[in-house]
This record gives structure tokens, sequence and C-alpha cells, in this order.
């Protein structure tokens, strides 16, 4: 401590070229200044300073020994900010992106609304890229690859589909052992709204991909409807597993062709880069990937 004081009053001087000035940032006499700096040259073996009556002027070692100061104050100024912002209780409004599918994550959502309530959640549902810094958005959640260097990402979890129907549905259907009995059955489409392209149905044989050509008996731009018309029992929907895990646990859907269904994908959520990221994005990464457990085990 006694060092960073020592380089503190060296820095106010070399800062202000002047020991009267130095004293009167730090409120101590010119001369306490002035001892300090000389005890300072005598402990590093070098002049600092060099002097006359009406100023003072860097030396080279003076020069070198500035630079280094001013980065040890900024890392230390920055511990001592890093410290009160995780002291700080996550307030404020937080403005989310979620992709279309993230309707079905608003139970997670709930339970973080109930965990921080000095939080106003803003929300955007959409497919389409969003501009994470330039919109303003405090976080982004989607499920494809991020390849902006402005961005921080943390991986929430994994997740497959599965292609599935109701009970109800497969008392009047027999149940589709191979892609290609699909071809009498009816399937639901999601259509990616931000291309206008079905979603494929991931269903391989022998690492082929066969899930060509399938029916389109009713086409969604969200996933919503497909869940439900297929509890319903009117049809067949390929839907990520993490969309349905109660309809899954109950009973009221069940998976079919399961060994023939090979897709992982990733749940990501995404936040402007900082070394200080703001209490209440920390909070909401934290608490998204504790609370959905999607890994695949």
């Amino acid at each position: 401590m006694d060092s960073l004081s020592a380089l503190n009053v060296f820095m106010r001087a070399a800062e202000t070229r002047s020991f009267v000035g130095a004293s009167r940032r730090l409120g101590v006499s010119p001369s306490a200044v002035g001892k300090s700096i000389a005890r300072l040259e005598e402990r590093l073996g070098a002049r600092l300073f060099n002097r006359n009556t009406r100023s003072i002027a860097l030396t080279a070692e003076g020069e070198r020994l500035l630079e280094r100061c001013r980065r040890i104050f900024a890392e230390v100024e920055a511990a001592t900010r890093d410290m009160s912002l995780s002291q700080e209780a996550p307030r404020g409004r937080l403005r989310v992106s979620l992709p279309l599918v993230g309707m079905l994550l608003m139970p997670t959502l709930s339970a973080f609304m109930r965990a921080y309530p000095a939080l106003t959640l803003e929300l955007d549902f959409t497919d389409r890229i969003v501009d994470v810094v330039e919109e303003g958005f405090d976080a982004v959640v989607r499920t494809g690859k991020v390849s902006d260097s402005r961005l921080m990402t943390r991986t929430l979890g994994a997740f497959e589909h599965r292609v599935v129907g109701s009970p109800a549905y497969f008392e009047r259907m027999e149940e589709p052992a191979t892609p290609e009995d699909l071809a009498a059955h009816v399937c639901f489409q999601h259509r990616f709204p931000s291309t206008g392209k079905f979603e494929p149905w991931p269903l391989y044989r022998d690492g082929v991909f066969v899930g060509n050509d399938l029916p389109a008996s009713l086409i969604a731009s969200t996933l919503e409807p497909l869940i439900y018309l297929a509890e319903q029992g009117q049809g067949l929907a390929c839907v990520p597993t993490f969309t349905i895990r109660p309809q899954l646990a109950s009973g009221a859907l069940k998976p079919v062709l399961t060994p023939f269904v090979a897709s992982v994908g990733k749940l990501r959520v995404v936040w402007p880069s900082s070394r200080h990221p703001m209490p209440k994005v920390r909070a909401f990464v934290d608490f998204m990937a504790a609370e959905l457990a999607l890994s695949e085990r």
C-alpha cells in the first residue's frame, strides 16, 4: 500500500508537472510531495524528474514509470468497479430478443421475473437475424451459430428433435415404422418466416438424409399450433424436445421413428462484449443456463 501511495503521488506530480499542483489534488503540502518523490527515486535507484526553480519535467525513466502507473491504476479502478457491480442488485429494463419458439420458454422467463422483481423485461419474439449492438438488445437467445466478435456467447444446452403424435391419432393411424411410411400420414410443417423455407425433418438412414417430399397437411410459421394440433390427435409434428417436455412426460405426445431422427441443436444466449457485464445481463445469462437444463443425457 505504501508503494501504491507513492506511485499515486508520482502520477499526480507527473500529470500536473508541478509538486504544488499535485499537493492541491492530494490535499497535502508541496514538501510532502517532494519528500515522497525523493523516497521513491531512492528506492528505484533512478531519477524521475528533472527539476529547476520554475518547473519539473519527466526523465526517460519517469516517462516509462508513468505509462506503467497508468496501467496499474486503471486495473485497480476496474477491479473496484467490478466488485461494486457484483454487489449491485439487478434492476432496470432488460431488453431480450428470443426466437418465435421462445414463447415456449415462458415458464422459465416467468420464474426469472419472480426471482428478479426489480427488473422490467422487454421481450422481442422474432426469427430474423438481429444486430445485438446496433438494435440495443441486452441479450439475444438463438439456436444458430454466433460469429460476431462484438458478442459474448454461452451455450444454454443441447436439444434433439422428435417426430410426435398423440395416442388418439395412433388409434386411427398405424404408427410409421420407416420414414417412407410418412407419405400416408398427416404431417404438420414449420416454415421459417425469415426465409420462407420449410424446416426439414431430420430423418436419416445410414447417414443419408431421407426427409424429402413429406406431406404438408398444415403449415405454420410458429411451433405452437403444430404442437397443439398434434396433441388434439390431428397429425404428426417434428419439433425440438425442449418444446414438448411436459407432453412427453405425461404421454400426451408419443415419439415415433426415433432411430431415424438425427438432429442435435444448440440453444445459445449472446450479449454485447464487455469486461464488466451489467448485473441484469449476468443474472439473466446465469439463470437461463441453470434453469433450462436442456442437455440430452
